[in-house]
């Protein structure tokens, strides 16, 4: 980030901060408003009284200031606030921070319609969580992924492509794929470093798949980008498919996964 980007969003979380604290009266709080009150909304001093902070170190923030606070101290300054969920994360963003609330807050199940939506799909296609469970998928998946989508099977896609051997029969290029498969699975872990599940998923791996537990600490990263994929399908033969990765705008903690 350039030093002029930077000075761009401490602005922005400035001009936020103070077009928030605007629309919020004193009777919500139970603080006197009067007439002789000229700051619409609550003023600084409040906000900060209110969050637990230095009146003078949320007064810098809203200036734009090169400083910074703690996730906790923004959560704080979130609720004081009453932000929506929207506007928590482009607080967050703003700030430069990852919020801590967000790891621990279970998230709905699927909706309903992006479920549906497997089905109008002609190829291959599944729905993945932060975890890489397959929440939904429809039958070409289901017929392409022998061992993950069809049967009783764990429905995880990281343990069925380091567990079982029917993935390294059918993924073209087995080792390649899967060292490329843990570079992406950093990015959500990196989000979702605290929840419990994430890491008995990650120790899980660890213990059970030498690979995994070799090509783990490597710390790789790489961005879900989709592309070319092949596979030797044990009846149909070698199949290839240019696979696209879609995250739902209502959902972005969710992958829509599509095998063109």
């Amino acid at each position: 980030m350039t030093a002029e980007s930077d000075q761009a969003r401490r602005q922005q979380l400035g001009e936020f901060l103070r077009s928030q604290r605007s629309r919020l009266t004193p009777d919500l709080f139970g603080l006197q408003g009067g007439a002789r009150r000229r700051t619409p909304g609550l003023r600084r001093e409040e906000v900060a009284q209110l969050a637990g902070l230095s009146t003078t170190w949320y007064t810098w923030l809203e200036q734009g200031r090169d400083i910074s606070l703690s996730a906790h101290a923004l959560g704080r300054l979130a609720n004081v606030l009453n932000f929506s969920t929207a506007e928590r994360a482009y607080l967050f963003d703003l700030a430069g921070k990852r919020d801590p609330q967000a790891s621990t807050e279970a998230e709905p199940a699927a909706p309903p319609a992006l479920l549906a939506a497997l089905d109008t799909i002609a190829g291959p296609a599944y729905l993945l969580d932060h975890l890489w469970n397959a929440l939904g998928w429809n039958a070409q998946a289901a017929e392409l992924f022998g061992g993950w989508l069809d049967g009783d099977n764990d429905r995880n896609l990281l343990a069925y492509i380091f567990l079982s051997p029917a993935a390294r029969d059918l993924i073209e290029n087995w080792e390649g794929r899967a060292r490329r498969v843990i570079a992406e699975f950093r990015i959500d872990y990196g989000h979702h470093i605290e929840e419990e599940a994430m890491q008995a998923l990650v120790s899980g791996l660890t213990a059970r798949s030498p690979f995994f537990a070799q090509a783990w600490p490597i710390h790789s990263v790489i961005g879900r980008e989709g592309g070319l994929r092949r596979f030797n399908h044990p009846t149909r033969g070698a199949l290839e498919f240019q696979q696209i990765t879609l995250s739902p705008t209502t959902r972005p903690d969710l992958k829509f996964v599509m095998l063109v």
